[in-house]
């Protein structure tokens, strides 16, 4: 498992960053305090404070570099 810092902080952003992720076959979870919600769910990261960086945790050993590079228009840091 890997864990990068997101930021979703437009309705488009987090629009596209659904559409990019549900491209891949693994689990991704985002973590917001103590909330744990299904990335994959539009629904559920409505449901999150967007307005800080949010944990992605990617449960995947292989391919990383490619979910990294997929991603790369949301990570911070």
């Amino acid at each position: 498992m890997k864990t990068v810092k997101i930021s979703l902080n437009s309705i488009d952003k987090v629009k596209s960053f659904v559409n990019d992720i549900t491209k891949f076959d693994y689990d991704f979870d985002l973590v917001s305090g103590r909330y744990v919600i299904d990335a994959k769910s539009i629904m559920g990261i409505f449901s999150l404070d967007l307005s800080n960086t949010i944990d992605l945790n990617i449960h995947s050993e292989t391919e990383i570099d490619t979910i990294l590079e997929a991603l790369k228009p949301y990570i911070v840091g």
